[in-house]
């Protein structure tokens, strides 16, 4: 049985088996009973997580709610995925006996590389405030959530479904979104629920982890359906008030419901009663449902306010509430370890029960939880907290400590609220200014702008203290760094600057933000001020003294010790520099680290997945773009740096409509002039869609944009790299002269000290420009002893120069580096680069067909990269583990790569792998 006026959407809900599926709409538009409805359809196993108001701010409380029925199957878990997954949720290593989780049952079976990445972030090396043992990691939890739910459904079906999106704790949210993004094949779905669209709920983007899933929007009934689902009510109304409730219901289903609930408990159609004259509809459902209340007995009302205070808050009133629950305004579910809940019919009803209540009844209601609640220090010191009539020292002190826990959880969210609550609550305007501004910096881990500036504001108006001052202004600074608002996170940085204790870490990211800006003024603010600092110098200037300061990076992984968080920063350091193998070195063991040990760097993605990218490692980048999306946290700008890097993946590995959209989308989230790196970036995509493409007119224009009309570089670090790209399309479009000249005054600026890699692209520029003189070029190019550090470019080379010899009827020697190119460029995965280099072989007299290995070629980088790491000897698990995959999506990918390279067992795949080259 479908619902009245949604049968499309219970069909879309019924017919969900697999994937993603979320619910939108205004509260009692139908969303929990579809929920339900799915739920009751199901044919395997059903796990649900309710978002509570009153867990909100406990950090993985949804998480504890959605797994507590499968706890014991964690103990098939590797050990280190089942130690984060119990620890997040407050449990030990020995709950219920568990067992090594050391077997192996996805192995017997024949998963895309999601390894992570690191961009830039705002704090230096030596500067950066890190902590051993700090929050739990993320994506481990990920993992471990992502490989749970997939074991579970090999052996049944599984839905997850969560209600209430809005109300999930953020820690909880973000874990189940991230297993969400990575559902493959298997039997698995997540169908949610949420009060508002994805990214704007009312706890400012706290469902924006869910942005981008597909949306089911349950609009307003029509008349027609309106009509029919007041007909099927127990005492359908008439006349002038079926009128009034069609018009004031406005086809919201569950008003509607409950408007006719009580004009039926009036027992009469007429004006005078029932409040004939009807409020608007939140107003009148609230008034709908605490009439509901008088009808039940007193012990009752006393309970529903304690569960609608706390929805856990049900153990010993059970009795109590069963005639609330008889009337349908709860179920109580739950029981055994974990004590008893209440699920109100609709987040509306606990609303009216407790704000029908008088002020001083919900303060004593609070006030008794928090006596029960003595071995629960969080939910104590929230519940003080709500019962607090003034401000109170020792329950502001209560939340602070609760927001210091909730941090070493990784609770970002959770604690920016505690600190915000302790500081209305702090007595002393000092005590009050210093939290916030502690708000203020947690609150920069969520990637809330307007969250920061209010805290931070708020601060300002309470002190004129210059450390407090200094600190918001680093807060606000530091999360508008990843925004649009670059002048403005400068000014504030370079202002917290000034303050000697926060000059380091302020003076690093201002060093960010002048990176992303490629404004030449912060740049030279930030350099004046820099001194000594190797890596704020070279974040700045990475060309200047390029190798001195190649030469520190040694002794500065050494003196960070293994931190992770600065280790990325050193590999983003060696990136600039163009020290890509090292920089890839770096991350790998940076992120290597971050998974074993929980510490969470802030600003993951960019750098790392460009530094990928350029060593060939695509699938490796693509990933990083897909995990430094920010999810609608309002930071534009970040989202355009992954849209930048997804559309270069995509535009080298052919896929080049798609290229464009993420390409185009960039630079419409950006201003290019305001944000060059950014801009040039996606240029840089684009025009290697059109290159891929053939469209050597689309290219150069494209190219030419990151130069100025007087060949200056657009951005004084990443426009150099498309010089030579700009060379190749210029011989290809008559504008040589103008190329030239630019490629020229590159070269004279990069003449003090150049990387390798810029004396690569610099002779292939010039022997493409001038091929009468180009062979001293090509030579030099191929030359380059570093030149393996970029795969793509060096057969790019190899290509070049194979056509420049083929025309001087140097066949043999052409054919040699056609060879040597196709094999990188199959070994890559990149079809139109391999498509001109058989081309040319024909060309050349050589009829090239693909041998057995390049078979690899047929299958997607994610792909190739899983038969790498299993041509070593890894597991299923260790596979999945590695790349954030579950087993069982690891398993699905080598079954279906398989038969596509004619192998039948994972022991010939080191062999496949030898063969083709690859490693």
């Amino acid at each position: 049985m479908t619902m009245v006026g949604r049968e499309s959407e219970s069909a879309a809900v019924l017919g969900l088996t697999s994937g993603v599926l979320i619910l939108t709409g205004e509260p009692g538009a139908g969303k929990s009973t579809l929920l339900g409805l799915a739920a009751d359809r199901h044919p395997g196993r059903v796990l649900r997580m309710t978002g509570s108001e009153s867990e909100a701010n406990l950090t993985f409380a949804g998480l504890h709610q959605l797994l507590r029925p499968v706890l014991a199957e964690t103990a098939r878990l590797p050990v280190r995925q089942r130690s984060a997954l119990l620890g997040a949720m407050g449990l030990g290593d020995d709950f219920g006996g568990g067992g090594s989780g050391q077997t192996e049952p996805g192995d017997a079976h024949l998963g895309e590389a999601e390894p992570d990445g690191a961009h830039l972030r705002e704090t230096a090396p030596d500067g950066a405030d890190t902590r051993r043992g700090g929050p739990p990691d993320r994506l481990l939890l990920g993992v471990a959530l992502l490989t749970l739910l997939s074991d579970l459904a090999r052996h049944s079906p599984v839905l997850v479904v969560a209600d209430d999106l809005q109300w999930i704790d953020a820690g909880s949210l973000e874990l189940l979104a991230f297993a969400a993004r990575r559902i493959g094949d298997e039997p698995l779905a997540v169908l949610a629920g949420a009060r508002d669209r994805a990214g704007e709920g009312p706890r400012g983007g706290a469902t924006a982890p869910f942005s981008g899933f597909p949306l089911l929007t349950l609009d307003p009934l029509d008349a027609t359906a309106a009509g029919l689902l007041l007909d099927r009510q127990p005492y359908p109304p008439t006349g002038s008030r079926r009128l009034r409730i069609l018009d004031q219901a406005a086809g919201n289903p569950l008003a509607l419901i409950e408007l006719a609930r009580a004009n039926g408990a009036c027992g009469a159609d007429s004006a005078g009663s029932a409040d004939g004259e009807l409020l608007p509809p939140t107003d009148r459902l609230m008034r709908v449902f605490a009439a509901d209340l008088e009808a039940l007995p007193e012990a009752t009302r006393q309970a529903l306010l304690l569960v609608a205070a706390d929805d856990r808050a049900v153990t010993g009133r059970v009795e109590a509430l069963a005639p609330a629950e008889a009337a349908g305004l709860l179920r109580i579910t739950g029981g055994g370890r974990d004590g008893w809940r209440a699920r109100f019919r609709h987040p509306l009803i606990r609303s009216a029960i407790y704000h029908s209540a008088p002020l001083a009844a919900r303060r004593q209601a609070h006030r008794d939880l928090a006596t029960l609640l003595g071995a629960e220090p969080d939910r104590r010191a929230w519940h003080l907290a709500a019962a607090a009539e003034g401000p109170d020292e020792e329950i502001a002190a209560a939340l602070e400590e609760s927001a210091a826990r909730a941090r070493e959880r990784g609770g970002y969210t959770a604690a920016t609220t505690a600190l915000e609550r302790a500081a209305e609550l702090s007595p002393g305007r000092r005590d009050r200014a210093r939290r916030l501004v502690a708000a203020a910096g947690a609150a920069v881990s969520t990637g809330q702008p307007h969250w920061v500036r209010r805290l931070a504001a708020q601060a300002a108006a309470l002190t004129d203290d210059p450390e407090l001052s200094a600190e918001a202004s680093l807060r606000v600074g530091q999360v508008l760094t990843l925004s649009t608002e670059h002048d403005t996170a400068m000014s504030l940085l370079l202002r917290a600057a000034e303050d000697p204790k926060l000059r380091r870490v302020a003076l690093s990211s201002a060093a960010v933000a002048g990176f992303y800006a490629g404004d030449e003024e912060y740049r030279a603010s930030v350099r004046a001020r820099a001194h000594d600092d190797p890596w704020t110098l070279a974040v700045t200037d990475p060309t200047a003294h390029r190798s001195q300061r190649v030469a520190a990076i040694p002794a500065l992984v050494e003196r960070a010790d293994g931190d992770p968080a600065r280790l990325i920063s050193l590999g983003a350091m060696a990136w600039l520099l163009d020290e890509t193998a090292l920089a890839v070195r770096i991350f790998d063991d940076a992120l290597h680290r971050w998974r074993l040990g929980g510490s969470l760097p802030i600003g993951l993605g960019c750098s790392a997945g460009w530094s990928y990218l350029d060593h060939g490692r695509w699938a490796q980048a693509r990933t990083a773009a897909v995990n430094t999306n920010s999810a609608g946290a309002g930071l534009p700008h970040l989202d355009a740096a992954a849209r930048s890097l997804e559309a270069a993946a995509l535009a080298l590995t052919g896929r080049t409509d798609e290229a464009r959209t993420a390409g185009s989308a960039a630079l419409s989230l950006v201003d290019p002039h305001r944000s060059r790196a950014v801009a040039v970036r996606a240029r840089w995509a684009l025009g290697m869609a059109a290159v891929a493409d053939g469209d050597h007119v689309g290219a150069y224009e494209q190219f030419r944009l990151l130069f100025t009309a007087d060949g200056d570089p657009v951005h004084y670090a990443c426009s150099y790299p498309g010089v030579a790209e700009l060379a190749a399309a210029a011989v290809r479009t008559g504008h040589g002269a103008e190329a030239a000249a630019i490629v020229e005054r590159t070269a004279e600026r990069l003449a003090d000290d150049p990387s390798p890699r810029m004396r690569i692209l610099i002779h292939r520029a010039r022997a493409l420009l001038e091929p009468s003189r180009a062979e001293p070029h090509f030579t030099a190019a191929l030359a380059e002893p570093a030149g393996g550090q970029w795969p793509f470019e060096r057969a790019q080379i190899l290509l070049d120069h194979a056509e420049w010899l083929r025309r001087r009827h140097r066949i043999t020697e052409a054919r040699h580096q056609l060879n040597t190119a196709l094999e990188t460029f199959r070994r890559l995965g990149a079809p139109s680069w391999i498509d001109r280099t058989q081309a040319e072989l024909r060309a050349a007299g050589v009829e090239s067909a693909p041998a057995g290995p390049d078979a690899l070629t047929s299958l997607s980088p994610q792909q190739q990269h899983i038969i790498r790491l299993a041509a070593q000897g890894l597991s299923n698990r260790e596979i999945g583990e590695r790349l954030f995959l579950s087993p069982r999506t690891v398993g699905s990918h080598l079954y279906r790569s398989f038969p596509k390279l004619g192998v039948t067992a994972r022991s010939q795949l080191r062999d496949l792998i030898e063969a083709s080259g690859r490693s």
